[in-house]
């Protein structure tokens, strides 16, 4: 089955006064139909500079760098024009950003936006439209659609907002859905009704799904595969239960380890000390060394991304050390 994402060598580089900061660097990865992938990493690792890149939303002083490539069920988006661009933003990929009141205008009805939404894509009636829209409420699981729709965003709370954005990004059966850490807002029980419609949604619908987050205990249970980025590069990546249950860099290890379990109530949780390495300035050779347990000398050289065991890679010279 062909890919209906395949990013290869994508550089997005922000051009500032004090210098360049390479935010995404050198990233390859797929997402094939019906597939999730959970892109993971802390704040500043380039996970959401890397799904703004694939819908083209980079703004100046960044840009993607000549020689990336992106492409959508075979089409290369890197060079095509702004037109062609806002044509496949919505209809062929669609974003669910981290607060939905980003996607909602608060001063117009649900039915306003959704129809509007349908409309700028397809040559349709109103009533047509009307129709899309209360049939994709009903999809993502909201109960009494008319009565939804004719209310302002200010009237759901932050779980039915966060639907309503979903129900929008599936207004057009688009091939991919971007989720730039949807449910970081939300209280746990709400978080799990997202990530289960998510789930149900994808393999219904043969869409296919980027989840980004930093919170590996949510794409445990969420995504088919994980792709692990620490300051712009992909540093390990694999289905989900090996990256989870054999983890190979010790990046992804600190992650899992500082993650909250009943196997380490009364104790104090795993850090991974030291902070992200600045973008203008990173260091020779591997970026994670300064704050890496089993760093070598030969860390001052960059390690490549290679497969130490089928489907599961890892960018680190004591892969599993």
């Amino acid at each position: 089955m062909s890919a209906t994402l395949s990013v290869r060598d994508l550089r997005t580089h922000f051009f500032t006064k004090e210098g360049v900061a390479k935010a995404v660097d050198g990233v390859d990865f797929e997402v094939a139909p019906g597939e999730i992938l959970g892109l993971v990493g802390e704040s500043g690792s380039g996970k959401t500079v890397t799904g703004f890149s694939i819908l083209g939303l980079i703004d100046p002083p960044g840009r993607i760098v000549v020689g990336s490539s992106i492409r959508l069920g075979g089409e290369e988006l890197t060079t095509a024009s702004p037109e062609r661009l806002r044509a496949v933003r919505g209809a062929e990929v669609a974003m669910i950003f981290q607060d939905p009141m980003m996607t909602l205008n608060p001063v117009l009805r649900v039915d306003t936006q959704m129809i509007e939404t349908v409309q700028a894509h397809s040559n349709v009636s109103r009533a047509e439209a009307l129709a899309r829209s209360r049939a994709a409420l009903v999809q993502v699981g909201i109960a009494s659609p008319d009565e939804r729709l004719r209310a302002y965003p200010h009237q759901f709370s932050g779980g039915m907002r966060q639907r309503v954005a979903i129900a929008i990004a599936l207004l057009h059966k688009p091939k991919l859905i971007v989720a730039d850490e949807p449910t970081t807002a939300l209280d746990v029980t709400i978080q799990g009704q997202i990530l289960f419609e998510a789930q149900r949604l994808c393999r219904e619908s043969g869409t296919a799904m980027i989840w980004v987050t930093h919170d590996l205990a949510v794409v445990a249970g969420l995504a088919d595969r994980i792709a692990v980025m620490y300051a712009g590069r992909i540093v390990e990546t694999g289905s989900t239960a090996d990256v989870i249950e054999r983890p190979m860099h010790p990046y992804t290890k600190g992650l899992i380890g500082s993650v909250p379990s009943q196997n380490t109530r009364g104790h104090k949780l795993t850090q991974i000390p030291g902070m992200t390495p600045s973008l203008l300035k990173l260091p020779r050779g591997c970026a994670f060394k300064a704050r890496c347990p089993i760093a070598i000398d030969k860390c001052n050289e960059m390690p490549a991304l290679e497969e130490h065991q089928p489907g599961h890679w890892a960018r680190c010279w004591r892969a599993a050390a």
